[in-house]
């Protein structure tokens, strides 16, 4: 790949992924972000299945993460008063993952490791993204940025900016909400100064009604408490989140005032939460959506990670979709280097059983995260109970501790897809 010419938008997980490995090969990368610095900022991922594969093929990578773990030990799950009804702590088992990943880390993390895998390796441009793309179906792409960087001539462009890529929508001639599958489902992520866990390890969520979630985990590093809040709605044919993106378009104030009402009585420590959060100068909040697209390429340009196959099954699958469909990527275009435009063909056909595997959502999951009723909330939480309680008698009731993993076996057990171990060779790629 020693003369290719590779753009890729986007430096979150996938973008410097895909760069690192193609790199490896000899391409010349070009990493362009528009926000003007690394985004540090996040809430805790998980690292699993072929993303723990992928990340153990990277010389240093697994050490790195394991020096970065986020300090979250289980996750207590509350009654409405706060009293806890069950803990799930990690499996011990990188094969069979709990909820709680052996792997756990914050976004800004990850960020930063691959970051410093690749900054030597790359060139990163932040601050800037695409105007327009010229390109055939065939042949090479001339971009044009919107900041000032002069418009180039590039072989391949990879758009890693998200499930709602800007890029995507370029590329592909399309609207940036074309090929987004609703899940009646937002959350919102920020920090709080208060100490809601008294020096625990122990994360603490509580449910209440109207599919309303909340969750506050330990950083005793910076001093800090992590807040999550998610709102989940029947996934049905209403469009449940429209009132949401309505919102995120008025900015951040006017979303906390959303969110806000939003989660205004529900109970458990929901003042403290929402004061804070009016407080926070790192809040940020999100749809959660799937990606479907049709195909995963249009002539030489091509989507990685959650632009084009953000998971969101509620299993934490994306961050380790994201590092699989990179390695892929770049290794399918490293076998094939004698037609470029067969390698993307082989990444799609490597990566599509992998992403409707990975994107699969069991039965009636929303319903055990987010119930709807009062009585939806009691019996969950009954059920979660007697599981908890039963995992003390293993030897009896083995099955009840595999029965959430079993449902969500591609995201959470062990990686059953055998990607190849690719060469990376440095030779020169055919791109005429």
């Amino acid at each position: 790949m020693s003369n290719l010419k590779v753009l890729i938008v986007g430096a979150s997980i996938a973008g410097p992924m895909a760069a690192y490995w193609f790199a490896k090969g000899g391409a010349d990368v070009t990493i362009i972000e528009r926000f003007p610095e690394l985004r540090k900022g996040g809430h805790n991922i998980d690292i699993r299945t072929i993303g723990v594969t992928v990340m153990r093929r990277i010389p240093g990578m697994e050490a790195a993460v394991r020096a970065n773990l986020a300090p979250v030990d289980g996750i207590s799950f509350l009654r409405d008063d706060g009293k806890p009804y069950a803990t799930i702590k990690a499996s011990g088992d990188t094969d069979q993952q709990s909820l709680v990943s052996e792997y756990e880390i914050f976004r800004g993390d990850l960020a930063q490791i691959l970051y410093d895998l690749t900054k030597d390796k790359v060139r990163y441009v932040f601050g800037e993204q695409i105007a327009s793309m010229q390109h055939t179906d065939l042949g090479p792409i001339v971009v044009e940025f919107a900041n000032g960087m002069p418009a180039q001539q590039y072989d391949l462009v990879v758009a890693a900016d998200g499930a709602t890529s800007r890029t995507r929508a370029m590329g592909f001639g399309c609207g940036v909400r074309d090929h987004v599958k609703r899940l009646n489902c937002w959350a919102a992520y920020y920090s709080m100064k208060q100490d809601l866990l008294g020096g625990s390890r122990i994360a603490q969520s509580c449910s209440a009604v109207g599919g309303r979630w909340l969750a506050v985990g330990p950083d005793p590093k910076k001093g800090i408490n992590r807040v999550g809040l998610m709102l989940i709605k029947p996934q049905d044919a209403t469009d449940r989140t429209a009132s949401f993106r309505a919102a995120l378009k008025q900015g951040d104030e006017e979303l906390k005032r959303f969110v806000s009402q939003a989660f205004r009585g529900a109970g458990w420590k929901t003042d403290e939460l929402l004061k804070a959060m009016m407080e926070a100068d790192d809040f940020y909040a999100s749809e959660i959506v799937q990606v479907k697209t049709p195909t995963l390429s249009k002539g030489r340009f091509v989507l990685v990670g959650d632009a084009g196959y953000g998971p969101s099954n509620f299993s934490g699958a994306g961050t380790s979709l994201a590092i699989g469909g990179a390695y892929v990527l770049a290794g399918e275009i490293s076998k094939h280097q004698s037609d470029l435009d067969l390698g993307l063909k082989a990444y799609e056909e490597r990566m599509r059983p992998i992403i409707n595997d990975m994107q699969f959502i069991p039965p009636f999951v929303t319903t055990i995260l987010a119930p709807q009723s009062a009585w939806a909330i009691w019996l969950r939480n009954t059920l979660i109970a007697f599981v908890s309680w039963a995992m003390g008698f293993s030897v009896y009731f083995l099955w009840l501790g595999k029965l959430f993993g079993g449902l969500y076996a591609s995201s959470l057990g062990k990686d059953k897809y055998g990607l190849p171990e690719y060469e990376f060779k440095s030779g020169p790629c055919s791109i005429t």
